[in-house]
């Protein structure tokens, strides 16, 4: 049954996948076909405001959901949401992308992809009442086909499902996968024909003098990672901070993304068209083209100046336009942000003239895999990838060594991927570990008690008695008038003194209470909450809100059974 779905899950996510792109090419080939190649356009400066506001309104008043950061999603549907993604994640991530991207939007259509084809995956195994350990497969199935499909590209969709997304996969788990990878990419060339994305033609092959460049080259795609991780991250943190007010982030957006489009017309949408210019060109003549439409233009000698511009500018236009309102992926940018890399690499080793000569297209496509491993942590991913979407397979020698480098070396700064890196934050994150897994997947608010009784300050010993002889548990929470947690009394502390009435009158609450071992605060990380009953050795701790109001008790008995039962589900094939 699951490998029927797979293949029909491989179906659905081409047919969206392909939808997507033609979407995008359609709105793009209407507003920009009779633009200048010799002097700027000016439209460049309203047309992304215009396709983020309509995407804003899409949003708002059609979805009225979340569906930015599409992978992220992915990730968070799959640590707490036992891979449960709604409905019209299926249909409205490939139209608000489709607009943002067609009008300019310096984002990819990649992750709106991926959430789509997962979504087609939960929804499928949702509709024939999958377990939850099916449903996760599924999801990774629609991922793994989203990939392949707008890419054509069925070993980095799998890859890049085991690298991001999965947990603890077995052989039998990988079939699903690859059948559902497989059929979307037959699936993709019956749409749209034999062609790869990028035209390559190897212009010299490997060598062993080139070792050191590429060494070079991966730790530059680190850097280039780095920046592009943090950058992201800053504009974002900015960007959040105006999240009561949607005008303003429109207008600082939008203005500043149509200003950088203005003046480097190649940060307009996915950029794959000048990525495929350094691929394919030979002379500076045709690299020059990227110059096009821009102040730029007829000044060659500039080339190298407009490449770093640009290179350094994409974190910035793919967050703004993200963070105005628009809807897209960081999977893109990172490829751009890569091939910019690598040619701008090339270009200035072969300007000083030294012996060994780089070939600027190869180069490109190594700077391509470099930055996109560092970005995403997925070193298998970025070789893969662009050896299917240029068939440059003689390339893998060199694709090894500059994606291994470059993740070696953001791995020293960063832990996470990009899109792992809110979710780890937060605690909510899903690893290769099966202990943690399982730990994240675990939900407080089923594990809180909240049948006990609680005592106040100024209650008399003799009281206190009555009311534990009433209950079952060792231990009462010391409570004020307002519910603030005060401290609590341990029954096994208290034994002497319980049995002598002559003391009922002398005692009260306060007297006899104690600070509580450790205390637990709601939404906090499953992983902390096992950290503090082993620190503590306690048999019950307490959870408590933001005002320190009590709001139950974890027993350690109840969380030991109930991770010792999600381990055996999770372990289950």
């Amino acid at each position: 049954m699951t490998s029927i779905l797979a293949f029909f899950i491989g179906i659905f996510s081409a047919v969206a996948a392909y939808i997507l792109h033609q979407l995008i090419h359609l709105i793009e080939r209407l507003l920009t076909e009779d633009f200048l190649t010799d002097a700027v356009n000016w439209l460049y400066l309203v047309f992304p405001v215009i396709g983020i506001w309509l995407t804003s309104l899409f949003i708002k008043y059609v979805v009225r959901d979340n569906i930015s950061h599409g992978i992220t999603r992915v990730l968070y549907a799959i640590s707490t949401k036992r891979s449960v993604l709604k409905r019209h994640n299926c249909w409205s991530s490939v139209v608000a992308s489709a607009i943002t991207i067609g009008f300019g939007g310096s984002v990819g259509a990649e992750a709106p992809i991926v959430l789509t084809g997962s979504a087609i995956g939960s929804n499928l195994g949702q509709l024939f009442h999958m377990d939850k350990r099916t449903l996760m497969l599924l999801v990774g199935c629609g991922a793994a086909a989203a990939i392949s499909g707008i890419f054509k590209a069925p070993i980095a969709g799998l890859v890049f499902t085991l690298e991001v997304l999965m947990i603890d996969m077995s052989m039998a788990s990988l079939i699903p996968i690859l059948i559902a990878s497989i059929t979307a990419d037959i699936f993709s060339y019956i749409f749209t024909g034999t062609s790869t994305l990028f035209t390559f033609t190897l212009q010299s092959p490997f060598s062993v003098e080139r070792v050191p460049a590429s060494i070079l080259l991966g730790l530059v795609c680190g850097v280039m990672s780095l920046y592009f991780m943090r950058a992201m991250n800053f504009c974002e943190g900015q960007f959040a901070k105006m999240k009561q007010h949607p005008y303003r982030k429109l207008f600082v957006g939008g203005i500043t993304l149509s200003t950088l489009i203005f003046f480097f017309p190649s940060l307009y949408g996915e950029g794959y068209t000048t990525l495929g210019t350094f691929i394919t060109g030979k002379t500076v003549t045709d690299w020059s083209q990227v110059m096009n439409g821009s102040l730029f233009y007829g000044h060659n000698e500039l080339l190298p100046l407009y490449i770093g511009l640009v290179m350094l500018t994409k974190v910035i236009a793919t967050s703004s336009t993200n963070g105005a309102g628009g809807c897209g992926g960081t999977f893109a940018p990172s490829l751009f942000v890569g091939g910019f890399a690598g040619f701008l690499f090339a270009r200035l080793w072969n300007m000083q003239q030294i012996s060994v000569y780089l070939p600027e297209s190869n180069y490109t496509l190594l700077g391509m895999a470099g930055v996109m491993a560092g970005v995403m942590h997925a070193p298998l991913t970025g070789i893969f990838l662009i050896a299917e979407i240029t068939g440059g397979y003689q390339l893998f020698v060199p694709l090894l060594i500059v994606s291994v480098v470059s993740v070696m070396f953001i791995s020293i700064f960063e832990p996470h991927s990009i899109y792992a890196m809110r979710l780890a934050r937060e605690g909510k994150l899903v690893t290769h570990h099966t202990d943690k897994s399982v730990l994240t997947l675990m939900s407080m608010d089923s594990l809180i008690e909240k049948d006990y009784v609680t005592v106040q300050p100024d209650m008399l010993l003799g009281k206190l008695v009555n009311v534990l002889s009433s209950t079952d548990y060792d231990f009462l929470p010391v409570v004020d008038t307002a519910g603030r947690l005060m401290g609590e009394i341990d029954i096994n502390k208290i034994r002497h003194i319980v049995f002598r009435p002559e003391l009922y009158q002398k005692f009260r609450v306060a007297q006899l209470m104690t600070p509580v071992p450790a205390i637990l605060y709601r939404n906090e990380p499953m992983e902390d909450v096992m950290h503090k009953f082993d620190t503590t050795n306690a048999e019950a701790l307490p959870v408590v809100d933001i005002n320190n109001c009590l709001q139950g008790y974890i027993l350690r008995t109840r969380m030991l059974r109930a991770y010792r039962q999600l381990v055996a589900d999770f372990s289950a094939e």
